[in-house]
């Protein structure tokens, strides 16, 4: 099983609050993360299965257009071992009922809710310790200011108000 590279970061506890203590927070190491495209999926699928790399990706692409369409109609998507995908609405609140228009929906978002035999584990914590699920973490003691090597400890990636931040949110492909 591999092993999943993590650092630690320190923060403010509240994000945004100088006046907030610091604290250490885990984050999966920047980089070590690969985003594996419909094609890719389809090449595994194909050396495990009966059907052609091909067959698999046009499957699966039609399966997305679908899913879009259903979503797009206001229903919910349940892929059984995988989750259930939805849609929810931002739209701040009016004090009349005749204020309470379409036009206030700021934005639809989409939401993923796993399903229960997806959910992942940390394997040093499970109560099970060969589960399908599991992860093994590991910290990387490579990286100056991990707290393993006495340096300081680098910008928090996800922080959009420090200008020294490498990459943040645009590098992670799930947002």
């Amino acid at each position: 099983m591999m092993s999943v590279s993590v650092v630690r970061y320190q923060r403010k506890k509240r994000i945004g609050d100088a006046s907030s203590p610091n604290i250490y927070v885990l984050k999966q190491k920047p980089g070590t993360s690969k985003v594996h495209t419909i094609e890719m999926i389809a090449s595994d699928i194909e050396t495990i299965g009966s059907l052609s790399q091909e067959d698999v990706t046009h499957v699966m692409k039609a399966f997305v257009r679908r899913m879009k369409k259903v979503l797009v109609e206001g229903n919910r998507v349940k892929v059984d071992g995988l989750g259930t995908f939805y849609i929810t609405l931002k739209c701040p609140g009016v004090e009349t009922e005749k204020d309470c228009v379409v036009k206030n929906i700021a934005k639809v978002n989409l939401r993923f809710m796993v399903d229960n035999g997806l959910r992942l584990a940390n394997s040093s914590t499970a109560t099970t310790r060969s589960g399908d699920n599991n992860i093994d973490f590991v910290i990387d003691s490579g990286v100056a200011g991990t707290g393993n090597t006495g340096g300081t400890t680098p910008t928090d990636p996800t922080n959009p108000t420090d200008p020294t931040t490498p990459g943040g949110d645009d590098d992670d492909p799930n947002g």
